[in-house]
């Protein structure tokens, strides 16, 4: 891999020599092994540790078919998908990747003994398959994590509903943690220019969320004067939902679980903050078998001292079980709650009542559309939406990265350094990063 390494830091490899690169017989990768699937079996979800079942190793690199291409993968981030795979929770990513090899000949390639996990990347072109046209070897990317094989008429208006619609990474094999990557061509996007590797790769999948659950008219179809209620407005998903709101003329009303949270929302331009933390709200009794409506109604009383009386018109809801029952209680009358991810819990309860007796909406929102990516991206590159990123690992170290996740012990983006041999590289346009330092560091440091 030094060949490759070495033409990406030289900074004027022309595209034919980067296409000339003699590509490696097998790459590092971060990997979970099939023979591992019940390791974890008995033990509840926060005693799996993704340090025990998370390898780093080398494996062999996949033929690279039509429509494809290799990245040499500088930099990559933790995703909770990632966790949900290092530690087989709710099923085993193996199922997928089953399911996936009996599409066609090409598709066999991911059905293996393991997963090569991560769903973000920034990165360089390495080489393309046929008929890829647009990407040439040498080009810095980074790339969004929907795969879509669109054979069937279904997807063709919004692509998120391709029968055979996976989550690179994820549901499919050959992931971004890893020195090289195997991706579909469109799945690639510019790398914004004034960010560093580790910058540009930790958007990825959670800035593409946000923006289709709560932008696009496919999620929240959010407008100027808004009231946004945001769960964790300062994680990973939370404070790209934050920027969004701001960026659009809404009022986000930040929910945190602590001070730290609470003034990196601040610093964002956010002023509505609810410490959920110092006000103690006890949705669900101890035994977690019933919720306390009285509790909603504290919090619905909350939101409308800070909003002047106004409800929420969008919430914009990740954690799931904890939190969703309060979620529709509090959104106004013929308002939207946006639902992607369950973090807290899948099966969901909330009183129907005022649901449908108020003409409230829940909307379901899975990762992005191809332009919506591109959009996200774009207002990644113009410096109008800034990443999360707070802490950079290894690759070595990459189940410490996936166990920060896990237990919440980090802030925005945990960012993972792969090709790349430090941090702050890959810089190419210096003005427009010192224009929008500070917020490229907000997350650092807390």
């Amino acid at each position: 891999m030094q060949n490759i390494l070495d033409a990406i830091q030289a900074g004027d490899t022309s595209p034919d020599d980067f296409a000339n690169l003699e590509l490696p017989e097998s790459y590092r990768a971060v990997t979970v092994h099939k023979e591992d699937v019940e390791m974890f079996e008995g033990l509840s979800s926060r005693d799996k540790d993704p340090r025990k079942s998370l390898h780093v190793e080398d494996v062999a690199l996949p033929e690279l078919g039509p429509g494809e291409a290799y990245v040499a993968v500088m930099a990559s981030a933790i995703n909770y998908n990632t966790v949900w795979t290092s530690i087989f929770e709710p099923v085993s990513t193996f199922g997928f990747l089953e399911r996936y090899g009996r599409l066609s000949p090409l598709a066999k390639r991911h059905d293996l003994p393991y997963h090569v996990v991560g769903s973000d990347l920034a990165g360089v072109v390495l080489q393309t398959g046929p008929g890829v046209h647009s990407w040439q070897p040498g080009t810095e990317v980074v790339a969004h994590c929907l795969s879509v094989e669109l054979e069937m008429p279904d997807g063709h208006n919004d692509t998120m509903l391709d029968p055979e619609q996976r989550i690179w990474g994820f549901e499919t094999n050959f992931g971004g943690l890893a020195h090289i990557a195997l991706v579909k061509a469109n799945q690639l996007m510019p790398k914004p220019a004034h960010l560093t590797w580790e910058e540009a790769a930790s958007p990825g999948l959670v800035n593409c969320t946000a923006y289709r659950q709560l932008v696009s008219k496919n999620g929240g179809d959010m407008k100027q004067g808004d009231n946004v209620l945001i769960w964790g407005a300062s994680g990973g998903l939370g404070g790209f939902a934050t920027q969004y709101a701001l960026n659009g003329g809404a009022t986000p009303v930040c929910v945190v679980s602590n001070d730290e949270k609470a003034e990196i929302c601040r610093s964002m331009g956010a002023e509505l903050i609810i410490n959920r933390s110092e006000e103690g709200y006890r949705f669900w009794n101890d035994e977690g078998t019933a919720q306390n409506p009285k509790e909603w109604k504290r919090f619905g009383a909350k939101i409308r001292e800070l909003t002047g009386g106004e409800d929420i018109d969008i919430v914009f809801e990740h954690p799931g079980r904890e939190t969703f029952g309060a979620s529709v209680y509090v959104t106004r009358k013929g308002g939207t709650i946006t639902t992607c991810a369950s973090t807290s819990g899948y099966m969901h309860e909330y009183d129907n009542r005022y649901l449908w007796m108020n003409l409230k909406r829940i909307i379901s929102s899975h990762f992005a559309n191809y332009r919506e990516s591109w959009e996200a991206n774009r207002l990644i590159a113009k410096g109008m939406i800034h990443p999360t990123l707070s802490k950079t690992y290894g690759l070595d170290d990459v189940g410490q990265a996936a166990l920060d996740v896990h237990r919440n012990a980090h802030q925005g983006k945990v960012g993972v350094l792969c090709l790349a041999p430090e941090e702050g590289l890959g810089v190419r346009d210096e003005e427009m990063r010192a224009e929008h330092l500070d917020a490229i560091n907000r997350f650092r440091g807390v």
